[in-house]
């Protein structure tokens, strides 16, 4: 008889008895309750997160057995594992959570993956490798979930630059006048008051304005004034012929000029005693008893009783009489003129012609007139060249080829801009929108935050970063405040509802998608085609969807790994856009 060696026999044991256990483990699988959240697994920022719930049954769990518990995205081409997490029996001797094996047990495990286009049209595969005293087994693998919802790749990237404003006004008013003074108790003007500077300058005004045809005179006022001083009716006479005086100077040099003013627009007044501009003089003095004189204004109305309690403060009367009242005999000329600008199309045909009287106002409105963004480019680049310190002409030209998708060479009018005025909010959103075009969003953040105050647009384009990063709640209140209508805004506040729940979120989506301007988007129509499914409205769907494909043949194939459509994936009507 053979000697049958003890320790091959014993190990022999262990190999069967261990292979036994994980046979009855693999063949109770199907009794394993894998729970996920979410159902359907979703694209949020860069990244799918998956939150798992495994319940093992009683009896099933072996004492001595580990599990390792991995969760596998698998796509065409390729698959990405998340997490793994090690559940152990009562009788392993390690640092893995326990399950019973009389009651069995519930595990989480929570994780997240970075994301690939690929994954839009992929599984969620449990994998679980059986181990139990040195030996391992594979048990079969589960399907415990589909992915990967991603109408987040909708999200358009393209920022909103800020084209900087002209301040061109067509019509401009200016002014001119000259003060007249006159002797206590007179009312003929000085010849020393009528060669005064300030009176040259108003005929000079006068001349200019005559030979200039663009010029219109809106408005001459006369205004004569005899001092608080005296018997009222004498200062009323005086007041009265001071003006008639002024009036006739005024009227003989508006004839020199050969300018003319409509009566309608020609004002006399004359005013006997300059209560208020002695009160203005009075204020602005340092006059001693100053505030006594002050106070007797606001305690007496009645001129005749001013003058009385004023003349009684002896002290400060002769100032008074020396400092005040001589500049409140006096007559105000003033004449007031609009300029009328060049016409629309007289701008054009300056432009044009390179006309070098062009202000930077008048170039930069003028590139206002033309919608054709080819016109407007070479507008802004006459002007920045004729004006190379204004930073509003370059910043304008990388604006326009922002628009046209010439990003480089609008990067590079930005960084100009700056260096003309390098702290300017406007130029920094502009250059956060090309950042943002290039890929650097942590670049395009810095910008965006520095830019504040620069217009709504900043808030748009901070809402687009937050978006991207799945942060859909801030992102909608930056939206919102922007004001713009716009597709972000839509796709966001769908996105949102993967949160709320809410289905409310659908018609809100559909309101915003309805008042964007530009309807020629076809990720308009896309994601009402997408809302169409989520409220299983398949007219909407298929007539939406129908649409987007028109206008953007892309989209058909793009729809047929959407898995926004499962659930119409084999309908006949969706595979014959879908494709």
């Amino acid at each position: 008889m053979k000697k049958v060696n003890v320790c091959i026999l014993a190990s022999c044991a262990l190999v069967l008895t261990a292979c036994g256990g994980m046979s009855k483990m693999a063949k109770m699988a199907n009794q394993v309750q894998w729970d996920v959240t979410p159902k359907v697994l979703e694209m949020h920022g860069d990244s799918v997160e998956v939150e798992i719930k495994v319940t093992f049954p009683p009896k099933y769990f072996q004492k001595a057995a580990t599990l390792e518990l991995t969760p596998v995205l698998k796509f065409e081409g390729g698959e990405k594992a998340f997490t793994a997490k090690a559940v152990q029996g009562e009788s392993v001797q390690d640092n893995n959570e326990v399950c019973s094996f009389a009651n069995g047990g519930t595990f989480s495990t929570k994780s997240k993956i970075p994301f690939e286009e690929a994954m839009r049209s992929s599984q969620l595969i449990a994998r679980v490798k059986a181990s139990m005293k040195g030996k391992s087994i594979d048990l079969p693998e589960q399907k415990i979930a589909d992915g990967v919802m991603s109408t987040a790749l909708l999200l358009d990237y393209k920022a909103l630059t800020i084209g900087a404003a002209d301040k061109f006004q067509r019509v401009t008013n200016d002014s001119k006048g000259a003060t007249l003074f006159f002797v206590i108790n007179k009312a003929d003007i000085q010849n020393k008051e009528l060669k005064k500077d300030e009176v040259e300058a108003l005929k000079k005004f006068l001349a200019d304005a005559a030979t200039n045809e663009r010029i219109e005179v809106k408005g001459v006022e006369i205004a004569a004034f005899a001092s608080p001083d005296g018997e009222e009716s004498l200062n009323d006479k005086l007041a009265a012929n001071r003006m008639k005086n002024s009036d006739s100077f005024f009227k003989k040099e508006l004839k020199k000029a050969k300018l003319t003013a409509d009566a309608s627009v020609y004002k006399t007044t004359s005013l006997a005693e300059d209560w208020d501009g002695f009160k203005s003089l009075m204020q602005e003095s340092d006059i001693q008893d100053k505030e006594l004189i002050l106070r007797v204004l606001s305690m007496y109305s009645d001129p005749v009783v001013r003058e009385k309690e004023i003349k009684n403060i002896s002290a400060a009367y002769e100032e008074i009489a020396d400092k005040i009242l001589p500049q409140l005999r006096r007559s105000k000329l003033s004449v007031n003129i609009a300029v009328i600008g060049h016409s629309d199309e007289e701008l054009k045909a300056m432009v044009a012609a390179n006309d070098e009287k062009l202000t930077i106002e008048e170039m930069l409105y003028t590139a206002t007139l033309t919608e054709d963004n080819n016109e407007k480019l070479s507008i802004y680049q006459k002007a920045a060249d004729k004006f190379p310190e204004d930073w509003r002409a370059i910043n304008n030209v990388g604006h326009i080829n922002y628009k046209l998708g010439k990003v480089a060479e609008a990067k590079a009018a930005f960084e100009k801009a700056k260096g003309i005025d390098a702290s300017n909010t406007v130029v920094l959103n502009n250059l956060g929108a090309c950042a943002l075009a290039d890929g650097d969003v942590a670049g395009a953040k810095e910008f965006f935050t520095a830019a504040a105050g620069a217009g709504d647009e900043v808030s748009y384009n901070q809402a687009i970063i937050l978006t991207k990063k799945g942060d859909y709640e801030n992102a909608l209140n930056m939206y919102q405040s922007s004001k713009f209508n716009s597709f972000n805004w839509a796709l966001c506040k769908y996105l949102n509802y993967f949160k709320t729940k809410n289905a409310d979120v659908f018609d809100a989506t559909l309101g915003i998608l309805n008042k964007i301007e530009d309807q020629d988007n076809a990720k308009i129509s896309y994601l009402k085609a997408v809302i169409g499914a989520r409220k299983q409205d398949k007219d909407l769907l298929i007539n939406s969807l129908k649409v987007a494909v028109e206008k953007d043949s892309k989209l058909g194939a793009y729809a047929a790994k959407d898995i926004e459509f499962a659930q119409y994936a084999q309908e006949a009507d969706f595979q014959s856009i879908a494709k």
